[in-house]
């Protein structure tokens, strides 16, 4: 099982990262990097901030899981490929990740790290929130104050271009899940927080930081 993560591909949050955001447009493909399953947080476990950073971000995403074996996937096909959708949070040492940024270094120690992709416990099936991944409303509390509002219609990459891109370096298969990336509004975590997200107002996701 793969965790696919999607970089930028929110305007605004690609803008208050102060990166590019005309990738789309240009004609590139997504930024995109892997976690691996021990980067998983279930179950609304709480999330315990690592020793090694000092500022860990909360990015609420949401989660499409890939239901079928698939490579070099064409985009207009894609939508066969999965057929439910959940939320998480990837969970940014922002600190390690401005680093690497500006030596040129991968991002791994900063993206991959244990517990550094918390996962709804519940996937819905597509069907039942009107069958177009690309109309989706999902939100990220913290302490019950709105931080992230997020609108899969805005994605500058949508869902099934994602796949098609992705399928064409690594193969997929069934139970590998897709972040699609995060709209505005990142902020750093400290204990104590309560991180509650929901999809098309349906709780996904209620976990507290330590």
């Amino acid at each position: 099982m793969k965790i696919i993560c999607i970089g930028r591909n929110y305007r605004a949050h690609a803008e208050e990262l102060h990166h590019d955001t005309g990738l789309a447009e240009s004609g590139q493909e997504p930024v995109w990097f892997m976690k691996p399953d021990t980067a998983l947080l279930r179950n609304n476990d709480p999330f315990y901030i690592p020793d090694f950073s000092r500022e860990v971000h909360y990015e609420c995403e949401l989660v499409v899981r890939i239901n079928r074996v698939g490579r070099a996937i064409s985009e207009r096909f894609a939508h066969r490929y999965y057929d439910e959708v959940g939320l998480g949070i990837d969970f940014t040492a922002r600190d390690l990740q401005r680093q690497a940024i500006a030596e040129g270094l991968p991002w791994e120690r900063a993206k991959a790290f244990d517990h550094s992709a918390a996962l709804s416990p519940e996937f819905l099936p597509l069907a039942e929130l009107g069958g177009d991944v690309q109309q989706l409303h999902f939100a990220l509390e913290v302490n019950g104050e709105r931080r992230q509002t997020g609108f899969t219609a805005e994605m500058l990459f949508g869902v099934d271009r994602l796949i098609a891109a992705v399928s064409r370096y690594v193969t997929l298969r069934m139970g590998d899940l897709l972040f699609t990336g995060t709209p505005a509004g990142v902020a750093a975590v400290k204990p104590g927080d309560t991180l509650r997200a929901t999809l098309e107002g349906r709780e996904l996701l209620n976990f507290d930081i330590r």
